[in-house]
């Protein structure tokens, strides 16, 4: 019979807290820059000049059909035989606000084209430039369209970030690796993991249900 002692996992909660602590942090900075990404890219792809659409066209395919560890692995391991070397959050950060970026593309160009056209004739009536009538005009109501496939895409990325302990980022799931490693209880150490990324995906998404309507796009 299996005996199993979580007291010896748990009695590592430094490190799991340290973990939880980096994970949220990847994550608050790479949703952040990668919405921001999505939205200019849904921008180019929908109102951008034709060279403009097939770039962010060909990276958007690029990105989406790809595995998020080998796009973490060629920022990592391969821009450093170009001369770039970053360090492993930066890479983790970049490689996670690459990804949501290309998904966060389409979720908002699907919003934006689901926008009336005569809501759009009207606001260039009043004068405005396309810009403004993007920023305040389409997407406010854009977004609200696809928040919730949006805060999805970003809860995904926030648990894709546990292939970044690959890179020795020190995240949850680097924590758990150690953990097991010291004291040879792989199995309570992952079973904490996953709890402590249950708790953290469900905080995310409520964090970010109640936080759109209230400041991204006013409900």
């Amino acid at each position: 019979m299996v005996e199993l002692d979580f007291g010896v996992v748990l009695a590592e909660w430094p490190l799991l807290a340290q973990g939880v602590a980096v994970t949220a942090a990847l994550t608050a900075v790479s949703a952040a820059l990668g919405a921001l990404l999505g939205v200019a890219c849904a921008w180019a792809r929908s109102d951008g000049a034709m060279p403009l659409r097939l770039a962010v066209g060909a990276y958007v395919e690029l990105v989406r059909n790809t595995p998020f560890i080998v796009q973490l692995f060629f920022i990592f391991f391969g821009l450093p035989a170009l001369g770039v070397r970053l360090s492993p959050e930066v890479a983790s950060v970049l490689a996670m606000v690459i990804n949501l970026g290309a998904y966060a593309t389409e979720i908002v160009r699907a919003g934006v084209q689901a926008t009336p056209r005569g809501q759009i004739e009207a606001a260039m009536s009043l004068a405005l430039d396309r810009w403004q009538v993007y920023t305040r005009v389409v997407l406010p109501p854009a977004l609200k369209k696809v928040w919730p496939a949006l805060v999805s895409q970003i809860v995904i990325v926030m648990l894709g970030s546990a292939v970044c302990g690959q890179i020795a980022t020190e995240e949850l799931s680097y924590a758990a690796n150690l953990i097991q490693s010291r004291s040879f209880r792989g199995f309570e150490s992952f079973i904490v993991a996953t709890g402590l990324y249950l708790v953290l995906a469900i905080a995310l998404r409520r964090a970010l249900n109640w936080a759109g309507p209230r400041f991204i796009f006013h409900r």
